[in-house]
């Protein structure tokens, strides 16, 4: 990418979005293009044709996604095949029509099937079934790549996929019932250290920061304790424990926002379509997409205890088996990007760390 391009960041200020722009920053980039989804709504075709007809982008990062964790993608299934296909579409299509030199599109590692071989390889992909509650949303990104290769393929564009692990980082989604697995422990942990220190004006300033179902900091202390209960965080006595999601033995692994940036604008930067192709073993053309992650994993017990241990809860982790736990497994195999030239630099214990002490910023500021 020159360093004067015109650079197009959808969904600039999400998670994945606004890490991005941080890191193309970083690395000199100043002319960066960004609109919010009341500016532009991307499932809007005509509206998002006429923005790269004005705009012209040289490139474009699609970060913009609906997303959420298994309660959210199991809730709300028709909302994430939609949403999520109606933006890769007009997206996609929009670049294309108005010529962006390169374009990279974000998945998600849940596009690999429930019972696949461990660590997940690119060429696993359609293998078998995927895992049920995030059926909907992993057939959208799907999708997504092969949308990204059939025109590569047809109309000789130059755009890539990712398709990262589990991320945190700065401005991630703390919404109770639907974030991520990460972010939801690090706000329940830090709502039972609050209620086992019996800290209401932290609580209540937590709540007024994101109310949840209605219920801020302003609410009566029995509402806020109903609704605490709700979400597993209950005190008894002297005691406060949280209650968790299915069993705490599935593994999962973990990618800082601002590393998974790094390694996009690396791709953008120094990677082709043409380089990926050659590296096939087939002359099948398919499975062009990059993972992005760590190559190792732990439990979400471990993970919970870990997020407790940082934070300060020292209270019990309880887990309710009746809720599913997803698929068992999702470790990508980083290989192919390790080969490329890239690999992380944030391990989890500090990651977490980090977000967690802006986490405490934005909840006292």
């Amino acid at each position: 990418m020159e360093i004067n391009a015109k650079i197009y960041v959808a969904g600039h200020r999400g998670l994945v979005g606004s890490a991005i722009v941080r890191k193309l920053r970083e690395k000199g980039y100043t002319h960066i293009v960004g609109r919010t989804h009341d500016e532009l709504d991307l499932t809007d075709a005509r509206a998002t044709l006429d923005f790269f007809e004005t705009e012209k982008p040289d490139y474009v990062f699609l970060a913009a996604a609906k997303v959420g964790g298994i309660l959210a993608n199991n809730t709300y299934r028709a909302q994430f095949i939609y949403e999520n296909l109606q933006i890769q579409n007009n997206v996609i299509h929009a670049a294309y029509l108005t010529g962006v030199k390169k374009l990279l599109f974000l998945g998600s590692s849940c596009i690999y099937p429930k019972n696949a071989p461990q660590p997940l390889r690119e060429d696993y992909l359609l293998t078998s079934e995927l895992e049920y509650t995030n059926e909907p949303y992993a057939i959208a990104k799907i999708a997504g790549i092969k949308m990204i290769e059939s025109y590569n393929l047809q109309y000789g564009t130059n755009f890539l996929a990712v398709m990262p692990t589990n991320l945190y980082g700065p401005n991630d989604n703390y919404d109770l019932e639907k974030s991520h697995v990460l972010p939801a422990l690090i706000r329940k942990m830090h709502l039972a250290k609050a209620l086992q220190e019996d800290n209401w004006e932290l609580i209540c300033s937590d709540l007024n920061k994101r109310p949840v179902r209605g219920i801020n900091g302003n609410s009566s202390r029995s509402d806020i304790e109903l609704l605490l209960k709700k979400y597993g965080i209950i005190k008894n006595g002297h005691e406060v424990s949280v209650t968790l999601w299915g069993s705490g033995k599935p593994r999962r692994e973990f990618l800082h926002s601002d590393d998974m940036a790094d390694a996009c604008v690396f791709i953008m930067q120094r990677i082709n379509f043409s380089d990926l192709v050659a590296q096939l073993p087939s002359a099948e053309i398919r499975n062009t997409h990059i993972n992005i992650g760590t190559g190792s994993d732990l439990t979400i017990s471990e993970l919970a205890h870990m997020v407790g241990k940082i934070i300060g809860f020292s209270g019990n982790i309880l887990w309710d088996t009746t809720k599913p736990d997803g698929t068992y497994q999702k470790l990508l195999d980083v290989s192919k990007l390790e080969k490329l030239g890239w690999s992380f630099a944030i391990n989890l214990r500090d990651g977490i760390n980090r977000v967690y002490n802006d986490y405490l910023k934005a909840v006292v500021s």
